[in-house]
């Protein structure tokens, strides 16, 4: 008899145990589907106007076109101390650019674009974790940036406008975060990194890779102006 009690005691346990269990999933499940329902109305879309407005002031006022992607995580967890690299892997202007990025299934995303006329894009706000480098605790420190190609394979070359726009925006990020300088070490222990330091992945490209150390170079040139 006490065997039996003591086995009615333990599966009663065991059901208790899964019962919280599925409390806790509806739950995290819950939780998730609110905070996507209280995403602001222009996530999603092309800005214009006063929202385009709002959005540069938030960020870098070097951008000119903003859609921002629903794929990024509102806030991001960390502070800024970073800068990750990457290209499109195509010669994509910002609108084609934002279209891609507003579809939640490809769960890709960035916090700015740079197209082959040195043109830049918002896509995810900075304060906001954007889904870029295969890497969830770099892109929560870091402020990620698509380049557009001039050259699709071979090294993946990116137009000297283009190259500009990055420097540009690259201390502009840096003196808004209060990033004394950016160090590029060639791994993710410097704080100017690429795509290809947490992936299996050709991207930023041989070409822009192989630019790095001048990028950092004269972004920090810059801030000591």
């Amino acid at each position: 008899m006490v065997r039996i009690a003591l086995r009615k005691s333990e599966f009663a346990g065991v059901q208790l145990l899964l019962a919280g269990f599925a409390v806790a999933t509806a739950l995290v499940l819950l939780l998730c589907w609110t905070a996507s329902g209280r995403l602001p109305d222009y996530i999603g879309r092309e800005l214009a106007g006063e929202e385009l407005a709002a959005v540069l002031g938030r960020n870098s006022s070097l951008a000119e076109y903003a859609w921002l992607s629903p794929c990024a995580d509102f806030p991001r967890a960390a502070k800024i101390d970073t800068i990750t690299i990457h290209h499109m892997g195509a010669d994509l202007q910002l609108a084609e650019l934002g279209e891609r990025f507003a579809n939640q299934d490809r769960r890709t995303s960035a916090n700015y674009g740079i197209d082959n006329q040195g043109r830049v894009g918002i896509f995810v706000e900075e304060a906001n974790r954007a889904w870029t480098s295969s890497n969830a605790a770099n892109d929560a420190r870091a402020v990620t940036i698509e380049v557009a190609n001039d050259e699709i394979g071979g090294d993946w070359q990116v137009s000297e406008a283009a190259f500009a726009a990055l420097v540009e925006l690259c201390a502009d990020v840096c003196r808004r975060n209060d990033i004394p300088e950016l160090t590029y070490t060639g791994n993710a222990q410097g704080n100017l990194t690429c795509h290809r330091m947490f992936a299996n992945t050709v991207c930023p490209g041989p070409y822009l890779e192989g630019r790095l150390g001048e990028l950092a170079a004269a972004v920090n040139q810059r801030l000591r102006e």
